[in-house]
């Protein structure tokens, strides 16, 4: 199924049938193109689906184009794990700031510009959900690729004890680019394109910060651990979703405990 109305000339996507709690309707991989140019950019070719990395090839293939490069915003496999597939098809590097998951590409480092056939596009380093996350900038579109980092609906889950302080920078440094450059859509690795990118950035930043001072008063209020904490500020998580649940407390407990907000030893 392929999406239209990205909101962009650049930027077309393909769905992944890949639907659950974490992926909502599925894996975005886009497929990025300067208007005339015969290179494309992938972004993202998700699972090990075959179907879904052959209908990408072919889609590319219907338009006379030929797939020069793909980038993977983060190591999850759900946006990596078909790289090596998809590369098998097209003959295409793939690059990733983790060595894990490229495939014949190289790194990819903060502020770097990707040309692909006269498409230009900016390296973001946004890491939070993953350490190694990131972001890509079209500026020819006003647009901003977040991978997992933003969402289209719902909110993103912090992987690691030491994820939320950098989450929240990114947090903050994306919504400077938005402004700076003008910055019309985000286009999420799941979910629905955003078209009002500051307003989405400030209630993610909100959300977070609102969710800090729920753990600050469960403590206050006496509980104890992971679990405990999930109990008063989840209250309605679904059993399928307790674990990231766990892991965006871990990161928030540890996140207050390098602030000196909480009290000695309390983090697990």
């Amino acid at each position: 199924m392929r999406i239209d109305g990205s909101g962009t000339l650049r930027a077309a996507c393909v769905l992944c049938p890949n639907p659950g709690p974490m992926t909502l309707e599925g894996t975005n991989t886009w497929i990025l193109r300067e208007p005339g140019a015969r290179g494309v950019l992938v972004v993202d070719p998700g699972p090990h689906d075959e179907r879904h990395l052959e209908r990408v090839a072919r889609i590319v293939q219907e338009q006379g184009a030929q797939v020069q490069m793909a980038v993977v915003t983060h190591r999850h496999f759900d946006h990596a794990e078909g790289s090596r597939y998809l590369s098998e098809l097209t003959g295409a590097p793939v690059h990733a700031v983790d060595p894990e998951v490229r495939v014949g590409g190289a790194g990819l480092e903060d502020g770097q510009l990707l040309d692909v056939d006269g498409l230009e596009v900016r390296v973001i380093a946004t890491p939070g959900h993953t350490d190694d996350s990131i972001s890509l900038l079209v500026e020819a579109d006003g647009a901003i690729l977040t991978g997992d980092t933003i969402l289209g609906h719902g909110t993103t889950v912090i992987d690691g004890d030491d994820g939320l302080a950098p989450y929240l920078d990114s947090l903050y440094r994306l919504r400077d680019l938005v402004e700076e450059y003008q910055v019309r859509t985000l286009l999420p690795g799941h979910g629905p394109v955003l078209t009002s990118p500051s307003a989405a950035l400030t209630s993610y930043i909100d959300h977070r910060e609102a969710r800090l001072a729920q753990v600050r008063d469960a403590v206050a209020a006496g509980a104890e651990g992971v679990g405990a904490i999930i109990d008063r500020v989840y209250p309605d998580v679904v059993e399928s979703i307790r674990p990231a649940a766990a892991s965006s407390v871990r990161a928030q407990l540890r996140y207050l405990a390098t602030r000196g907000e909480l009290p000695e030893g309390f983090v697990e």
